[in-house]
């Protein structure tokens, strides 16, 4: 294998490119490199020997990248139906699903029952109501609201709940004919400081001491996602966090360490892809304008959603790479004045740069074709292919 792991140097891999260079394909589609998936993984796992893997499967829920993980022994966090009936499809023993999505249906609590899925999460009394319902016994855990300072794609504000709420919330769990195992949390996407995870480790033993004293032992810590993918912001290294957690337990946990699962979503699959995007048009607003406007057949609404509010700032690779560039606005495709990837975040690309040129975006294996809207103007969802 070659170039197992993309690096922030390239952002593809060999593999990739000489899939690209042998076919020739409609764009926008993602390419995923399954090897790059399996090397994240292995490297995860080296660092991480405290913790589970739980893939996120909204990340990428390509069946491909989904099987092969689940050759791995890996659990699967699922946030829907949807995501049950694919993993389940697949062959995959509901034992290593997590029903982790806070905001279900009842409907969709009882079928993951019936299933087999034993653990759910919860941040408020109404949805502690509903699990109680419609799936007897089950394993719960409190996702608590906490800050996320470093990260690009923050997850605050509409998740979790106070520290002293999710203790009453997990003793009532108990009353209502429930098995409150223990907490979550999650510091924000592509977190880049990895002392993020520092504070709610220390909170969550805080509701797990509290918790004791009202005769409930908690036993499971679930540290959410947050692990970066390469764009261009620099991102710490994995052993940096891995250290860093560890570090965190050790001094809130001692010896007496819960069961902790780690949820990566982005960090397993964003490295592994690359976008393939053409220029459709090329333009000027004025004879003095400073900046063209190059718009692309993928944008916010088939591929790039995370350019909202330009948080997540992929590297570009033009087909007329090593010529003399210069700034650009980059834009969709739709009739929707949204639809604008980068106007304040500065991008160059080469003068020569044509209609019918490509644009690569590297590392975007993640929250890119699970993210396309089914057909917004007409435009099909982003294809995906799995090598």
């Amino acid at each position: 294998m070659d170039n197992l792991v993309a690096t922030e140097a390239c952002g593809t891999t060999a593999k990739i490119d000489r899939w690209l260079s042998a076919i020739n394909f409609a764009t926008p589609f993602v390419v995923i490199d399954l090897d790059v998936v399996r090397a994240q993984h292995d490297a995860l796992a080296r660092n991480f020997p405290f913790a589970e893997i739980y893939y996120a499967v909204k990340a990428n829920p390509a069946p491909a990248v989904v099987a092969m993980l689940g050759t791995l022994g890996v659990g699967f966090d699922l946030a829907s139906e949807g995501e049950i009936d694919r993993c389940h499809d697949l062959g995959i023993s509901a034992g290593r699903f997590s029903f982790g999505n806070t905001i279900k249906r009842e409907a969709d609590i009882k079928m993951a029952y019936a299933r087999g899925v034993r653990l759910f999460a919860f941040d408020c009394d109404r949805e502690l109501e509903k699990i109680a319902r419609a799936a007897p016994g089950a394993g719960v855990f409190c996702r608590l609201a906490v800050a996320a300072y470093g990260a690009e794609w923050p997850l605050t504000r509409k998740f979790g709940c106070h520290p002293e709420t999710a203790a009453e919330l997990l003793l009532r769990a108990k009353a209502v004919g429930l098995t409150p195992v223990g907490v979550s949390f999650h510091v924000g996407s592509q977190q880049t400081e990895p002392t993020a995870w520092q504070t709610p480790i220390a909170m969550a033993k805080d509701v797990f001491s509290v918790c004791a004293r009202g005769g409930v032992t908690l036993d499971f810590l679930n540290l959410g996602g947050g692990l970066p993918a390469h764009y261009r912001t620099h991102a710490p290294p994995l052993e940096e966090y891995a250290e860093t957690i560890d570090a965190a337990l050790r001094k809130n946990f001692g010896g007496s360490r819960p069961r902790t699962i780690i949820e990566p979503g982005r960090y397993m699959v964003g490295d592994a892809g690359l976008l393939r995007a053409s220029v459709l048009l090329i333009s000027s607003k004025s004879r003095h304008a400073k900046h063209r406007w190059v718009y692309l057949d993928a944008g916010r609404y088939n591929g790039l959603p995370e350019t909202l509010d330009e948080r997540i700032h992929y590297r570009l690779r033009a087909s007329g790479d090593g010529s003399t560039t210069g700034p650009v606005i980059l834009a969709g495709p739709t009739c929707d004045s949204t639809d604008i990837l980068y106007e304040k975040t500065p991008y160059h690309l080469p003068l020569r740069l044509a209609i019918g040129d490509t644009i690569d975006f590297l590392s975007a294996g993640a929250y890119t074709s699970s993210y396309a809207s089914v057909e917004f103007n007409g435009f099909p969802p982003l294809r995906t292919y799995c090598i």
